[in-house]
């Protein structure tokens, strides 16, 4: 089984999705049983709707636990790579063109959110950067055409 990069932030946040749905089961399964007392299965709306969602939740607690499980841990805060990108450290980059800063983490694929400026480590832009060091130019290629960075700063928070 291939192990997927994860950084400590990602492993715990999935522990606490973890947590919280393994807290919903008894619910749960105390509301299938009250929707059972109410008679006839077939036309019971509370039941159904009580089942779809022991089965949701059900579905998603195995899909963190397989994420868990294929999950190699990565923390970059005790490792000193002497401003070498690597996977989670946490990369500001200037567009050589106009100037503009941007900062970005680089995290595993499920914990991307481009809003919050994590990326994926499999996304055009960290391939571009992994095993750059500090000040270093690049070019990307980007679907809006190839851009060009100078790494500014390397942090590993």
């Amino acid at each position: 089984m291939e192990k997927v990069p994860m950084t400590v932030r990602g492993e715990q946040l999935l522990r606490e999705e973890l947590d919280k749905l393994l807290k919903q089961r008894p619910l749960i399964s105390n509301a299938i049983a009250e929707a059972r007392e109410l008679g006839d299965l077939k036309e019971n709306a509370e039941y159904h709707a009580a089942r779809e969602e022991q089965g949701i939740c059900e579905a998603q607690i195995r899909d963190i636990e397989y994420k868990l499980s294929v999950a190699q841990v990565i923390d970059v805060s005790k490792m000193d790579n002497s401003g070498k990108v690597i996977f989670g450290s946490t990369v500001t980059l200037i567009d050589v063109d106009t100037d503009e800063e941007k900062t970005y983490q680089i995290v595993g694929d499920d914990e991307a959110d481009i809003k919050a400026q994590r990326i994926s480590v499999s996304s055009p832009i960290a391939r571009g950067l992994i095993g750059k060091m500090e000040g270093d130019e690049v070019i990307i290629s980007t679907p809006g055409g190839d851009k060009d960075f100078e790494i500014d700063k390397v942090e590993y928070i």
